[in-house]
């Protein structure tokens, strides 16, 4: 009996037909995970863990924020991977997978920004500073408000795709700018607390709504991509039924 090879079985996963299938079948049960995980991390935050002995019930702020910032990179290495992929292996839902990661990462990009200037005020005394991880956010921002625009104003979908594929690309520098910015330079952002070789420096009492919010947050990510995706396949199918209505 013939095996299939490995870029064959990928091949045949990323059928679009198969993604429908599958994707409709998991996105009941991922989104009850994502209630129940987010219902938790709010609990624990809101409810359960203390107030900070420094900055006081101030740092609830932070089991929005941190979550939101950690997504934001990660949804651009997401959209940057899918582009990658689509540019070198024409994968058929790699461009599609591109395009509908784009809004939820901006959207979450945007809610670090604000959270964060919402718990920099009492901190810092100031909604803003131009430190280099807020600034590196901020671009951040523009760069997936670029991405969106482009896929928005070029007409033909192959011409969009290389061209927004190419933009992701050379903006996925940013993104370890925001990471090590806090190592690099000099800046008002406390390093790693979580995510560190030594092990995590924060209690547990906060480190557990911390992560259940992280969670709940990457949960959403994931599902809203699925809809999205299996809306932006859809689109197309109606495009190419309109297009080859037209041609008749």
């Amino acid at each position: 009996m013939s095996t299939l090879s490995t870029s064959q079985r990928l091949q045949a996963f990323a059928n679009p037909t198969r993604f429908m299938s599958l994707s409709g079948r998991i996105l009941g049960p991922m989104a009850a995970v994502t209630a129940l995980l987010l219902l938790s991390g709010l609990y624990f935050a809101l409810l359960d863990s203390p107030p900070d002995y420094q900055q006081g019930e101030t740092v609830r702020i932070m089991y929005v924020h941190v979550p939101s910032a950690w997504l934001a990179m990660m949804g651009y290495m997401i959209m940057a991977g899918a582009s990658a992929i689509g540019l070198i292996f024409r994968h058929p839902l790699a461009d599609v997978c591109a395009k509908s990661a784009a809004p939820i990462g901006a959207a979450f990009t945007f809610l670090a920004l604000v959270t964060g200037s919402l718990w920099g005020k009492p901190m810092w005394g100031t909604w803003w500073v131009w430190d280099a991880r807020l600034t590196s956010m901020l671009i951040l921002l523009f760069l997936y408000l670029g991405y969106i625009a482009l896929w928005a104003t070029i007409e033909e979908p192959a011409r969009a795709a290389r061209g927004a594929a190419v933009l992701a690309l050379v903006g996925a520098l940013n993104v370890p700018i925001i990471h090590y910015s806090v190592v690099w330079w000099n800046t008002l952002h406390q390093p790693a607390s979580v995510f560190r070789m030594g092990g995590p420096t924060i209690a547990a009492s906060m480190l557990t709504p911390l992560m259940l919010m992280a969670l709940g947050f990457t949960m959403l990510f994931v599902t809203l991509l699925l809809v999205r995706m299996r809306a932006e396949i859809l689109r197309r199918r109606v495009r190419g039924l309109l297009l080859a209505k037209a041609d008749m």
